[in-house]
């Protein structure tokens, strides 16, 4: 029996400015996930374009992903290494100078309210702290493309309220940096976003603008 192919994301347009954050918003198998593993090469999209500051992401690649900060669905960390640790391997991966690691890695651990946990193997943390971790290993240099799929998934009403105050510095207030996330929370999408797209059956675009 010949099935039909099934095309994921399929028709998906937007664009974005410095200063701005969008918002994918949709319950599981919606496409989100799908959307981040296209704009970082995760995948091969089959068709369209996708561009970062101007460059095609499958013919320039090299060049855009020094452009991209990407915070996965699941925390990518080291167990055994510690939070500084973290900070300062990424850092080096990311081509940020010697002399300006120390000052970035110290900004981070305060902004991410991570002091305490600075020696502490990632491995043992809080599912809350995880996030914060990773998402400070993702904005460490200040990347002008942040990613964020599902960035407070898992955190207590306290955490992460305190992780939107965090996204919303890091879009609106410094302006340096487009800002996408994905969310199943429309109270998340709202208090974050200044556009969003609703997702549904594997990446169609239901609607797409402000709340």
């Amino acid at each position: 029996m010949n099935r039909k192919p099934y095309c994921a994301v399929e028709k998906t347009s937007f664009g974005l400015e410095y200063g701005e954050c969008f918002a994918l918003l949709g319950v599981n198998g919606a496409g989100k996930t799908t959307t981040f593993k296209s704009l970082t090469g995760g995948i091969t999209p089959t068709s369209g374009e996708v561009t970062i500051c101007g460059m095609d992401i499958m013919t320039h690649f090299d060049q855009v992903r020094k452009l991209i900060g990407y915070c996965p669905q699941y925390d990518a960390i080291f167990p055994l290494m510690s939070v500084e640790e973290h900070l300062y391997f990424y850092a080096r991966i990311k081509g940020i100078r010697r002399e300006l690691r120390r000052t970035l890695v110290e900004k981070q651990i305060k902004e991410m309210s991570l002091e305490e946990h600075r020696n502490k193997p990632a491995g043992t943390l809080s599912g809350g702290n995880k996030r914060k971790l990773s998402v400070a290993m993702c904005v460490i240099g200040n990347p002008p493309i942040i990613l964020l799929d599902e960035p407070s998934a898992g955190m207590d009403p306290e955490a992460r309220r305190f992780m939107w105050s965090v996204v919303a510095k890091i879009s609106q207030q410094r302006k340096k940096s487009a800002v996408i996330l994905t969310t199943h929370s429309m109270e998340e999408a709202e208090a974050l976003s200044t556009k969003m797209g609703i997702m549904v059956k594997g990446g169609v675009f239901k609607c797409f603008g402000s709340s």
